[in-house]
């Protein structure tokens, strides 16, 4: 007569109730969601350095923008939101207007729905670079309805250094044909536009009086969103509770002897 499975099971060494599949998911399940939490806090170490990193350089004295030569090895890590200075005339002509909204979380009574006018600033030095000069509400995206703030002649402009903004599948591709643009992309840009030799970058101009107050500069965003600590903790917390529902689970099987 041939032992009954659980017995076999028993000898084996085998959990009884045939729980070895159960147990090796679980396993498996609590591994993976341990792998996640860890992830989440090296992201959070990774964030934590990120924003030290864009607090120290929003605030140091501003340097003369990278030469032409360095240009193809500008990172994110090593350059992004650079304080930079720089002097040239605008070519106001050729300006070009990303869409955008400013929220009600934005300083000033300048909000909702408009453009950054993004600009050429050509160089005597160098060649042009694109400048975010600020925002614009919809009713005046047309320049002689801000004329005043065509300014002309020389000027200095302060300044952060901003790479193309990453696509998203929550901002639209630019339609450089039909003018629309809705992400920061100075190679784009600069090639609709006509400005040869471009960099690579923006500048985001620093808030200053411009005649007639539009555009309205100053308004990068420097809000990183850091919820990584409380991800961590909700995947941890998951595995606790993986191992507790795990463990009452092998526990009433064994005393049922596998029979429910």
């Amino acid at each position: 007569m041939s032992a009954a499975p659980d017995d076999a099971a028993a000898r084996a060494g085998w959990p009884a109730g045939g729980l070895v599949l159960p147990a090796i998911v679980a396993l498996a399940a609590f591994l993976i969601l341990i792998g996640l939490g860890t992830w989440q806090l090296e992201r959070l170490a990774w964030k934590q350095e990120l924003l030290a990193r864009v607090e120290a350089r929003v605030h140091a004295p501003p340097v003369a923008v990278p030469a032409p030569a360095l240009w193809p090895n500008l990172t994110r890590e090593a350059d992004e939101y650079r304080r930079v200075r720089v002097r040239g005339t605008f070519d106001h002509g050729r300006e070009t207007l990303v869409y955008t909204v400013r929220g009600e979380d934005a300083a000033g009574p300048v909000k909702g729905q408009g453009y950054l006018v993004v600009t050429p600033l050509l160089r005597s030095d160098g060649p042009p670079i694109l400048v975010n000069r600020g925002f614009v509400p919809s009713d005046r995206r047309d320049p002689a309805t801000r004329a005043e703030g065509q300014v002309a002649g020389e000027v200095e402009v302060v300044g952060l250094l901003r790479l193309p903004e990453e696509a998203s599948w929550f901002v639209p591709a630019n339609d450089p044909a039909r003018g629309g643009f809705f992400r920061m992309d100075p190679a784009g840009i600069a090639a609709a536009r006509r400005v040869p030799g471009a960099a690579p970058f923006v500048i985001d101009e620093e808030a200053n009086a411009v005649p007639g107050g539009l555009p309205l500069s100053g308004g990068t965003r420097l809000a990183f969103p850091n919820r990584h600590l409380e991800y961590a903790l909700t995947w941890y917390g998951l595995a606790a509770a993986l191992v507790g529902v795990t463990a009452a689970f092998l526990w009433t099987r064994r005393r049922g002897g596998g029979s429910g």
